[in-house]
């Protein structure tokens, strides 16, 4: 340790020793119990020193990582730095005098909490700051003789304190440098998943000879989403996205249905070749109001709306199954458009959209107005223990319904339709661990093939249960039971439909687990039972078994 002989020599000192640029922690420690034997000074607010943005990052992790570990619950606790020892009473007097420390970064002073030797170390490296600073200001005259035999004192009591605080706040520095010389963007966060599955699917044969001819698969989808702020309150995400993920369709009697497709399933993209898959912008006007555009393959109304009412409808880590997202009134949607979420008041939200599918082509039938369309609004009441939502599309579409669901029929493809759409969702919150919900939906339809015009009824319903948390904090169990989509009915047979309605009623009975094995990884293990798939008692059930591994960072 260097002697201190005068002015000089404390000058050689403050060249020599580490400083930390503005470190504020505060040191007195009112302790109620204690007040009676040592009143802290009070520091005059007035007094501060500039903090770095390093100096601040050091103050947090000492008074959160540290004080967390090391703070005591009482002064007495601390032998060696009492309100009544030298050191305490030392370092006061400095405090005092220089004014040089004020409080934490917070402008708090927490006089009431038990002091750390690193926090006291840190208020006599700040102190010895300020003496520096007074003495190459050219006032040395107003720092004392015996000021700096305390602090000369002060510093070999507590050497080792401030030599890891030098350590820590050089690590710190380090790191920031790092950070800043390799962030990618200020303004823009990547976040990823990766789907890993293992899916196959049994039964499916008909009663005309036909047999299950799916094999086992194991299949991956990758995105990547750059997510941008510019004012900190909107979001713009840009999504590159890859699959090869296959709807597994077994051979049935008749045209195979859309029922057993695959949650992470992305339309035709099978090829794991790397395209941009969602572009969508995000921005409040003021409290009540979000706005969302966007664009992108298979967009759809659940990218634009705020509630999809259904806890499982997370599609990497909840319902395996496309039907088991959500209902399929919320698919009667396109490629390009936005929507509009405005909050009533209370409990209620009002939401309206719009998507169309050729909005970028400037031919005849097309454009953003004059092609196919879907406009949405809703209605959601949402107090704390449930959801409640009463939607309505109106839709057009030259090639069915595209609700991409359920049996061939209920789809009314290759056909121009317009319809109008109405559906009930709700979910209900029974318990910390157990919610309850579901949805109906009824589409009217008025399709046309050439002259031939008629109308159709297609109806769909579905009860989901679902149990958070489950064996363990971050699990979730799933269960799903419904129709999926059935032609119930036309005024007339279109021609192209092998009869004006589904023949009988399949039931789509879903179940998973999702366990996480840790925060970033969760492994969902599912199965999908179909009866009478296709809506069709002449083919045999289908079993549907899916182990689904999510890894996200």
């Amino acid at each position: 340790m260097l002697k201190l002989i005068g002015l000089n020599s404390w000058w050689q000192v403050g060249l020599v020793l580490p400083m930390l640029l503005g470190v504020a922690v505060p040191v007195a420690i009112a302790n109620p119990t204690l007040e009676k034997q040592a009143e802290p000074a009070v520091v005059p607010s007035q007094v501060a020193i500039p903090i770095s943005a390093v100096s601040q990052l050091a103050v947090d992790r000492l008074t959160s990582a540290d004080a967390a570990i090391d703070q005591v619950t009482s002064v007495s606790q601390l032998s060696d730095v009492k309100p009544t020892d030298w050191a305490f009473q030392a370092l006061q007097s400095l405090v005092e005098r220089y004014g040089c420390i004020v409080g934490y970064p917070d402008k708090t002073y927490r006089g009431n909490r038990a002091l750390t030797r690193y926090e006291f170390a840190a208020g006599l490296n700040a102190c010895m700051d300020r003496i520096n600073e007074l003495i190459a200001a050219g006032t040395a005259d107003l720092v004392k003789r015996e000021d700096l035999l305390a602090v000369q004192k002060l510093q070999e009591e507590f050497a080792a304190e401030l030599v890891t605080l030098r350590g820590r706040v050089d690590a710190l520095e380090v790191r920031t440098a790092t950070l800043e010389k390799q962030q990618f963007s200020t303004t823009t966060k990547l976040n990823g998943q990766v789907i890993f599955a293992i899916t196959d699917a049994f039964g499916g044969a008909s009663r005309n000879g036909q047999n299950d001819n799916y094999n086992t698969t194991f299949s991956d989808r990758i995105r990547l989403n750059f997510n941008t702020s510019f004012t900190g309150k909107d979001l713009l995400t840009t999504r590159i996205q890859a699959s090869n993920v296959i709807d597994p369709r077994p051979a049935t009697n008749t045209a195979p249905g859309n029922e057993a497709r695959l949650s992470f399933q992305s339309g035709s993209d099978t090829s794991n070749a790397a395209f941009l898959s969602l572009l969508k912008y995000a921005f409040p006007i003021g409290d009540r109001v979000k706005i969302y555009v966007g664009t992108g393959f298979n967009i759809g109304f659940i990218d634009v709306i705020d509630d999809i009412v259904n806890p499982l409808a997370n599609d990497a880590q909840a319902a395996i199954s496309r039907f088991g997202r959500y209902s399929p009134i919320y698919r009667l949607g396109f490629d390009t458009g936005g929507a509009v979420n405005i909050k009533l008041g209370g409990d209620f939200k009002l939401q309206a959209g719009y998507l169309a599918s050729e909005a970028s082509n400037p031919a005849a039938g097309s454009g953003l107005f004059n092609g196919n369309y879907a406009a949405l609004a809703q209605l959601v009441y949402a107090p704390q223990f449930a959801t409640i939502a009463f939607t309505y599309v109106n839709a057009y579409s030259d090639n069915g319904l595209n609700h991409g669901t359920g049996s061939t029929l209920s789809n009314l493809s290759g056909r121009a339709v317009s319809s109008n759409s109405y559906g009930v969702e709700a979910n209900f919150k029974l318990s910390k661990g157990f919610q309850a919900g579901g949805w109906v939906s009824y589409m009217d339809a008025d399709a046309r093939t050439g002259a031939v015009r008629g109308k159709g009824n297609v109806w769909s319903y579905a009860l989901t249960l679902a149990f958070p948390d489950l064996g363990k904090k971050g699990n979730l169990g799933g269960i799903i039971v419904g129709m999926e989509p059935r032609l119930t009915g036309t005024d007339a047979l279109l021609s192209g439909l092998t009869r004006r309605s589904d023949k009988d009623t399949g039931l789509h009975i879903e179940a998973f687990y999702r366990y996480s094995v840790s925060e970033n990884i969760s492994i969902t293990p599912g199965i999908v039972w179909l009866t009478a798939p296709n809506h069709n008692s002449d083919n045999d059930d289908i079993v549907l078994g899916v182990i689904r591994t999510t890894f996200s960072f």
